[in-house]
């Protein structure tokens, strides 16, 4: 995809992925990467941004003898997402109404 994606929109893609499950920053980048262009240095400031707005919490998992930092939704996060999901709607319904040219 060639179009730019707002931060708004990021943020609504990355709160969507942590209400299916919980990640750790490599994987839900990789998850992402499935449908968008986004570098692990765009995410990582994506997630700090969330956690300090108290829509993330995170936690530590040992693995291999390192820890993974995850990431999961919190109450605000999951109420944010929703506002989030309405405002897209809105923007979609509008979008889709000038580009696919059915003005009647």
């Amino acid at each position: 995809m060639k179009l730019p994606i707002s931060a708004e929109l990021l943020d609504g893609c990355v709160l969507a992925l942590l209400a299916q499950q919980d990640y750790y920053g490599y994987a839900l980048t990789q998850q992402l990467q499935t449908t968008l262009p986004i570098s692990e240095s765009t995410l990582y400031p994506v997630l700090r941004r969330l956690k300090k707005q108290n829509c993330l919490e995170t936690y530590d998992q040992p693995f291999n003898g390192r820890n993974r930092r995850y990431y999961r939704l919190t109450l605000d996060g999951t109420q944010r997402l929703a506002e989030i999901r309405q405002e897209w709607a809105t923007y979609k319904q509008a979008l889709d109404w000038l580009l696919e040219g059915n003005h009647d």
